[in-house]
């Protein structure tokens, strides 16, 4: 696994080590004596392929943050964290006799641009924007896994929920403080799951032989900005109706980042439900007040 200390890998690496599997992290550095975990370099294209013979299954989340401001270095970051990363997994794994039987490959809702209001499935087109550009390469570079007949899934994940990292916690702060609001007019739509929900997504994923392709890891009842705010300001008891000027958007990120905050995709997660998922979380509500374990009630 790429990506075993971040936020949705750390909790899924914990996942599956409770139902008894073995995780072995990939790790950017030479792997210390007494431990298992695989060395490899996305960087300088190198991987220590003899250590993946044997692995049942390969899952590679790692990528650079997108929030912050988009320099050309940080561009660049972004795509080749993906991109390159990916691609050398993908080939390695593709080299070896046998493969493993599936590869689980990162990817992100933001594949299909800002969309609107128009609800967006896997069979969608993909956008034309930086990170929707980003998204296409960053499956595309699965391609020899496939080839080598891999099954892949391509996970399209959505903003994932959690008090422990990701956007959510980013939030409380300001919003505790009674100094949350919506981005904009708030129209745009908020793709979300639940880090729970996520987990379990990907291990049905994992566990599906039908499933390959494009997958998007997202609650079923996507919502506007606008009610996101308002529902965890409600969870929270706090006032959420500050909006943030665009302008504010552009001074702090740059207009390309400022244009991806302030964009949105209302997605459905059409392939895991034919597939038989039942969420755990279908509605933000419940959700949050689940993660931020809010008394039920109040005003």
């Amino acid at each position: 696994m790429s990506g075993a200390t971040g936020l949705i890998g750390g909790a899924l690496a914990q996942r599956l080590a409770r139902g008894g599997h073995e995780v072995v992290p990939l790790v950017r550095r030479a792997a210390l004596p007494e431990e298992r975990a695989i060395a490899w370099d996305p960087a300088r294209g190198t991987i220590d392929r003899k250590a993946l013979e044997g692995c049942d299954a390969v899952v590679n989340l790692a990528g650079e943050s997108v929030f912050g401001r988009w320099t050309a270095a940080k561009k660049q970051r972004i795509r080749e964290s993906r991109v390159a990363g990916t691609r050398l997994v993908s080939e390695a794994i593709a080299g070896l006799e046998p493969p493993p039987r599936v590869l689980l490959a990162a990817s992100a809702v933001g594949y299909y641009g800002d969309t609107g209001s128009t609800e967006v499935t896997e069979q969608s087109p993909a956008g034309n924007d930086f990170l929707a550009q980003v998204a296409r390469a960053w499956e595309a570079a699965t391609d020899p896994a496939t080839q080598a007949g891999v099954r892949v899934a391509n996970l399209r994940f959505a903003v994932v929920l959690s008090r422990s990292g990701g956007a959510l916690a980013t939030l409380l702060p300001a919003f505790r403080l009674g100094l949350g609001g919506p981005i904009g007019s708030g129209a745009q739509y908020f793709p979300w799951i639940a880090l729970d929900d996520a987990l379990d997504a990907i291990l049905h994923v994992l566990a599906t032989d039908s499933l390959s392709g494009p997958v998007n890891i997202s609650a079923p009842h996507a919502v506007t900005q606008l009610e996101f705010v308002r529902t965890l300001g409600r969870v929270l008891r706090r006032p959420a109706v500050l909006p943030v000027p665009p302008i504010a958007l552009r001074l702090a990120f740059g207009r390309e980042a400022a244009e991806f905050v302030a964009s949105g995709q209302r997605v459905s997660p059409a392939r895991l439900v034919a597939a038989g998922y039942r969420f755990r979380f279908a509605e933000l509500e419940p959700a949050l007040r689940e993660l931020l374990a809010a008394p039920r009630g109040g005003s």
